[in-house]
């Protein structure tokens, strides 16, 4: 065997590796999880949302102990999540939480600081005073009409479509945002959905509109049903 062939078999062995090697550690990270025992800034930050929604009453410190599992068990359940009391994928996911692997969890177009001071207009004028959930189900909606082809493809597009929302032709969009209002655009940017993938809400108590009587219902949350 000549030297060529010989640098020709090295450098595919080589890569063969390489690619190896990469694949194990995408998959490694895809499963990273945190349960009791676990610290780091994760736990910080599913400590944080969970103390925000009021599930969780202890302290911010980074330590998965018996209160962070009993308070992620208790989201789980209230979110149709398994109960199992473990932060693994499909729990961060529902929270907003990405690690570096999984990627952004939105795209480009609806991820910066104006979309994000627009759904929060957006949020305030249509749902300031219903729950937090709520709220961040209204910012989901949003979101899910951006992902649509049905929909135009950016926030503001969005939100400015005639006839879309009251809030809108009635100038309320153009109040200025609390900080929850803030917060739950955030969250819903940040990939939170409590409104399982609506694209449509209404009010029951005022709605006159027949046609969105008919649309498949996903869940109530305060005065809003959400629908498909």
């Amino acid at each position: 065997m000549d030297k060529k062939k010989k640098i020709i078999i090295s450098a595919t062995i080589i890569i063969g590796i390489l690619i190896s090697v990469l694949f194990l550690v995408k998959n490694m990270s895809v499963e990273t999880l945190s349960k009791y025992g676990s610290r780091g800034n994760e736990v910080t930050q599913i400590q944080t949302k969970l103390k925000r929604w009021g599930y969780y009453k202890g302290n911010v410190d980074g330590i998965y102990g018996s209160q962070t599992v009993e308070a992620v068990k208790y989201f789980q359940r209230k979110n149709g999540l398994t109960v199992d009391g473990i932060a693994g994928p499909n729990t961060l996911k529902a929270m907003g939480i990405y690690n570096s692997s999984s990627g952004s969890s939105s795209s480009s177009n609806v991820s910066n600081s104006n979309n994000l001071n627009l759904l929060s207009r957006l949020i305030y004028g249509e749902a300031r005073g219903e729950p937090y959930t709520g709220q961040v189900a209204v910012g989901a909606v949003v979101l899910n009409r951006v992902k649509s082809s049905s929909f135009p493809n950016t926030v503001s597009g969005v939100i400015y479509q005639s006839g879309a929302f009251d809030v809108v032709s009635d100038g309320q969009i153009n109040l200025t945002p609390n900080s929850t209002a803030k917060k739950a655009a955030q969250d819903a940017l940040n990939g939170w959905d409590p409104s399982y993938g609506a694209i449509y809400y209404f009010n029951p108590s005022t709605a006159t509109n027949k046609w969105i009587w008919s649309r498949p219902m996903t869940i109530t949350i305060g005065k809003h049903r959400f629908c498909k």
